[in-house]
């Protein structure tokens, strides 16, 4: 899959991700934050006073093992980097926050999305 393809595919597991927790009631503050060249937040989130910043994988196939397994030690790094980035912008303080991941598993034969709160 190229790397358009691969935005593509990102892109759809994040809007269907924002639906998700739209759904779900979490008000969407912000999608795809960028803090300098540290990376990248998919989509920040509020529910009951709490800022949640989500991180989305999307599987169409196999080929890129468990999602859960993409989010390593260095990528958890990078997303509170950006997060911190975003509440220093913003001045927000004293503000609970947590770090959840969306699975959008589209496999073939499967059709979920699965979310895991305080994932890291």
């Amino acid at each position: 899959m190229s790397g358009s393809n691969n935005r593509e595919v990102g892109q759809k597991g994040e809007e269907e991700a924002a639906k998700f927790l739209v759904d779900n009631g979490y008000k969407i503050i912000k999608k795809n934050f960028h803090f300098g060249k540290t990376g990248e937040i998919d989509i920040i989130a509020e529910k009951d006073d709490i800022l949640v910043f989500v991180e989305v994988k999307t599987r169409y196939n196999d080929k890129y093992g468990d999602p859960l397994l993409s989010i390593t030690y260095r990528k958890q790094k990078s997303i509170r980097k950006v997060a911190e980035g975003y509440l220093y912008i913003n001045k927000i303080r004293d503000q609970e926050c947590r770090f959840d991941v969306i699975i959008v598993d589209k496999r073939p034969g499967i059709n979920e999305i699965f979310q895991m709160e305080n994932a890291f």
